[in-house]
C-alpha cells in the first residue's frame, strides 16, 4: 500500500512539477532576433520546452534579404559598433529571472539587434543562456561579447546549432536542456 501511494507521488511529481526555474517561481523569457528563420524554429523549441514567453527582437529598418549586401550591412553595423533601433519592447522585462537569447552568428558575434536588445535592459541578476544558429562558425566570440554587454548578468552554458540541424532541433534542445536541469 505504502508502495504505491509512493510510486503515485512520484508519477505525480514527475508529471506535474515544472522545470527547475519554476519551481524556484522565476518566469522565463527566449528572446530571439531571426533573419532567415533559423534562429526563430530553435527559439520555438526552446520555449516550449521550459514553459517561456516567446519575443521577437525586430529592427525598425528590415535588413535586406540578397545575402550578399546581407552580410556588407552587418558587417558595417558590427564594425561600428552600432545598435539598430528595435520595433517592440518587452512588456514588464524586469518580472524575468532567467532569459534566453537567440541570434544567429553574424561575423562570429550576435547580430546588431539583439546588441541593441541586451544595452536597452537591465540585466544585473538575471541568468542568460545563450543560443546561436550558424552556418559553420559555432559561437565564435559572441559568448565574450555578449558577457561585455551584460557584465551584471549570470551565463549558462550556451547552445551553437548548425542552421541545417534547425529542422529537426527538439532532440538537440532536449538534451541541451536537461544538461542545464532546465527541460519542462
Amino acid at each position: 500500500m505504502i508502495h504505491k501511494i509512493v510510486l503515485a507521488m512520484l508519477m505525480f511529481t514527475c508529471i506535474a512539477t515544472p522545470a527547475q526555474n519554476r519551481e524556484k517561481g522565476q518566469k522565463v523569457l527566449v528572446a530571439y532576433f531571426s533573419h532567415s528563420g533559423n534562429t526563430r524554429t530553435v527559439a520555438t523549441e526552446i520555449a516550449k520546452a521550459v514553459g517561456a514567453d516567446l519575443f521577437e527582437i525586430v529592427p525598425q529598418k528590415d535588413y535586406p534579404t540578397d545575402y550578399n549586401s546581407l552580410l556588407d550591412v552587418a558587417k558595417r553595423e558590427i564594425n561600428a559598433g552600432q545598435h539598430p533601433a528595435l520595433k517592440n519592447r518587452v512588456r514588464d522585462f524586469d518580472s524575468y529571472d532567467v532569459v534566453f537569447v537567440g541570434s544567429p552568428n553574424w561575423w562570429s558575434t550576435v547580430a546588431p539587434p539583439v546588441a541593441s536588445f541586451l544595452t536597452g535592459y537591465d540585466f544585473n541578476g538575471k541568468t542568460i543562456i545563450p543560443f546561436m544558429t550558424h552556418g559553420g562558425g559555432g559561437f565564435g566570440h559572441a559568448i565574450a561579447d555578449l558577457k561585455k554587454l551584460c557584465p551584471g548578468a549570470r551565463f549558462l552554458d550556451g547552445l551553437s546549432m548548425r542552421d541545417s540541424s534547425t529542422g529537426n532541433c527538439r532532440t538537440i534542445v532536449d538534451k541541451w536542456l536537461q544538461k542545464l536541469d532546465l527541460l519542462k
